[in-house]
């Protein structure tokens, strides 16, 4: 599956530091490879969307918007009960951010909480946000990018208000440890049905250097510490929540439940039947 760059192949301004464009779509897409090279407004109007970044997994209807980090993410897009997909997207620089944090003296820090990616509710301010911005995609491109920072700023401001300033925080907060970065991408999907090649575009590395990074601060390959965390969050569901081997297999990533207790039995010296017995 090729990588698609956002926002250089939707054919857009590639020097413009904010961007509007209205995508729509009849196809449906499943973990596809993207590469953010600006932050993204996702404002959802039809369909599903699931992002998987470095360090969250989010998923939204219609009922909610996502506010993406410039980076890497897996994207699954599903068609409404009407075969349609509709999403709204803003793009914008950290230029953008940082103008916005020196022009109305906003005090810049470290964020309390680091997110890659939010996840907000529309509400009736929003919705007339959006329509807005539809409204100002009908203009001359000279007049949208008048007035597309002037939006960007109400929308800033307006999440800044209800959520606080760790959001504007977390979009310009770069990191030089890429043993941190690399540790949060493995840990966060580890009960995840990722593969090498996806956890390697997430890392923004070679499949080849990945497994190589892993073998070192891990101790051993991938699969054999992905299907120890797997088995040991199986563990803990038949033990701690009572859930039988039938109910929790698919979601610890296996394909049958004969595969599950094969691999439980190996791990653990009895089948998830008899541990429940025990």
């Amino acid at each position: 599956m090729n990588i698609i760059t956002l926002p250089n192949d939707l054919n857009l301004d590639g020097t413009a530091t904010i961007q509007l464009f209205d995508y729509r779509s009849s196809q449906e897409v499943a973990r596809q490879q993207i590469a953010l090279n600006q932050n993204t407004f996702s404002f959802l109007l039809e369909g599903t969307k699931e992002v998987v970044f470095e360090d969250a997994l989010q998923s939204i209807d219609p009922a909610k918007f996502l506010l993406m980090k410039a980076g890497h993410c897996l994207m699954t897009e599903q068609l409404s009960k009407a075969n349609s997909y509709r999403s709204v997207l803003l793009f914008f620089s950290n230029e953008m951010i940082y103008k916005f944090i020196q022009k109305y003296e906003v005090e810049h820090k470290k964020p309390y909480d680091y997110k890659t990616v939010y996840a907000f509710d529309y509400d009736a301010f929003i919705r007339r946000f959006v329509s807005s911005l539809l409204d100002i995609a009908t203009l001359s491109k000279e007049i949208q990018q008048h007035l597309l920072v002037v939006k960007l700023d109400e929308i800033l401001w307006y999440l800044v208000e209800i959520y606080g300033k760790d959001m504007l925080y977390s979009l310009v907060y770069t990191t030089d440890d890429s043993v941190q970065k690399f540790t949060r991408i493995i840990e966060s999907n580890q009960l995840r049905k990722s593969t090498l090649k996806e956890l390697a575009f997430l890392c923004n590395m070679s499949e080849s250097t990945c497994k190589r990074m892993f073998k070192k601060h891990y101790g051993e390959s991938p699969m054999r510490w992905f299907q120890n965390k797997r088995l040991e969050q199986a563990h803990y569901l038949l033990t701690v929540e009572k859930k039988t081997a039938s109910e929790i297999y698919l979601e610890i990533g296996y394909e049958s439940l004969s595969s599950f207790v094969q691999a439980y039995r190996i791990k653990y010296g009895h089948t998830p039947k008899q541990h429940q017995k025990m």
